[in-house]
């Protein structure tokens, strides 16, 4: 019985082709897992992957890289607003002049009160090879970069700019330049400074003092005042205490003014200037005197005169009581001097009477 011509078709295929396809679809799936690809089949992938992003979508992201850029929508108004808000700062120059012949280092202090560009140059001469001298900029310990040299002839210069935005930014800054002979250059760069009364200021108890303290050629931000009972500095609070207030009739200046001053009020007052960049402060010593204090030197001296005027009497007396011992004894000396003028003249005169009679007879 043969078999009919359409069913021909519907033969299973040879022993030997199923395992050419299963090694064929097993190298298929080893080549994708090598080229990273970690997909699953769309009938299963899909649904397990919503499941999890349905499972976890509430989690925090964590991240631990820190990323330099930003992403260019962000990063171009950040540097533009930058630009714009130090491009109108204004800049500071400042130069040292160093030769290899400098037996000490050479600084400069400069006084800055607001952020600003700051370009700092030093200039060295030498008579030897300029292309020899190592150069170096140092903020404190720390090694800076990015700064200019420049020969003409025998003169070597070297400029660092950078911009001052913040206190932390505030210090010294040194051009080192080493040929045989370290030399070195600094630039100290400061708040201004507070001003006060340098001598102690002496008042009384009970009557009221101003303490002041100014800024020349400055207007600082904020001004604190403090009281310092040894080493421990407390604010003066003019809303607690009603026996002090703090007024200035100019930015640049500060004045606390002290009530009813008593004894305890004495000690060191401290003003606090805050500027953008830091702050400064200058003391003020205050001495509150008792009205017997003034009286002491004046009761010494009266002491002083009541002694002296003592003496004085006590010499005078002594004196006349010795020369009245002296008159006495002179007074009895003659006394007795003339008793004996007397006993010897009748001793005298007892012969003659004698030779009288005599005479007589």
């Amino acid at each position: 019985m043969r078999a009919l011509p359409g069913l021909r078709g519907l033969r299973g295929p040879p022993p030997l082709q199923l395992p050419l396809l299963l090694l064929c679809l097993l190298a298929a799936v080893r080549r994708s897992w090598a080229d990273g690809n970690t997909t699953a089949s769309p009938l299963t992938s899909l649904p397990i992957r919503e499941e999890m992003m349905t499972k976890y979508s509430n989690l925090s992201l964590g991240s631990h890289n820190i990323s330099l850029t930003a992403s260019p929508l962000t990063t171009l108004p950040i540097q533009e607003e930058m630009m714009t808000k130090y491009s109108n700062l204004p800049l500071e120059s400042h130069n040292i002049t160093l030769t290899e012949h400098s037996s000490v280092p050479a600084e400069k202090n400069i006084t800055l009160e607001q952020p600003s560009k700051i370009k700092l140059t030093c200039q060295f001469t030498t008579s030897g090879d300029v292309n020899s001298v190592n150069v170096t900029w140092r903020k404190g310990d720390e090694q800076l970069e990015n700064y200019c040299i420049n020969v003409t002839g025998n003169i070597l210069y070297t400029q660092y700019m950078f911009t001052i935005i913040n206190g932390k930014q505030m210090g010294s800054y040194s051009c080192f330049l080493e040929e045989e002979k370290e030399q070195r250059g600094t630039f100290n760069f400061r708040v201004p400074e507070v001003q006060g009364k340098h001598k102690p200021l002496i008042t009384y108890v009970g009557d009221s003092t101003v303490l002041i303290c100014k800024c020349q050629h400055c207007s600082p931000l904020n001004w604190t005042w403090y009281s310092s009972n040894g080493s421990i500095q407390v604010p003066v609070d003019v809303h607690v205490n009603d026996k002090y207030a703090i007024n200035g009739t100019n930015a640049n200046e500060t004045r606390l003014k002290i009530m009813q001053l008593s004894e305890e009020d004495k000690g060191s007052y401290w003003c606090h200037a805050v500027f953008q960049l830091g702050e400064s402060q200058e003391r003020v010593e205050l001495v509150v005197l008792s009205y017997l204090v003034p009286l002491k030197p004046f009761l010494g001296i009266a002491v002083e005169v009541i002694i002296l005027v003592a003496i004085i009497l006590f010499c005078e007396m002594y004196t006349q009581k010795k020369k009245m011992h002296t008159d006495d004894g002179k007074e009895f000396e003659q006394v007795e001097q003339l008793k004996s003028d007397d006993s010897n003249g009748v001793e005298n005169n007892a012969p003659r009477h004698r030779k009288s009679e005599s005479v007589s007879q």
